[in-house]
């Protein structure tokens, strides 16, 4: 069985344009390898947001679920940024 499956894929013209010069610039040999690094990239980021998300986000929802005392408003979110630019423009 092959570890390879053939894809038919069709691209606006600025994106064909950019894989294509990746290929004459040396950078990639073929065009799939373009798109597979692409992928990867990809891939990568959708498990940075997913670690993101689970041991970051998950743990503050639960902990300010937990005490809802440590919630802060958006207007003191506006003011502590304000003070702080105020204080980077002194």
């Amino acid at each position: 069985m092959r570890s390879t499956q053939q894809f038919s894929i069709t691209l606006p013209n600025e994106m064909a344009d950019a894989v294509k010069s990746k290929v004459a610039s040396g950078e990639y040999a073929t065009e799939s390898e373009v798109i597979r690094e692409g992928l990867r990239a990809l891939m990568a980021r959708d498990r940075a947001v997913e670690s993101w998300l689970h041991n970051q986000v998950g743990p503050a929802y639960d902990a300010l679920k937990a005490n809802p005392s440590r919630a802060v408003t958006i207007e003191d979110v506006r003011a502590k940024l304000a003070a702080e630019l105020e204080d980077h423009q002194s």
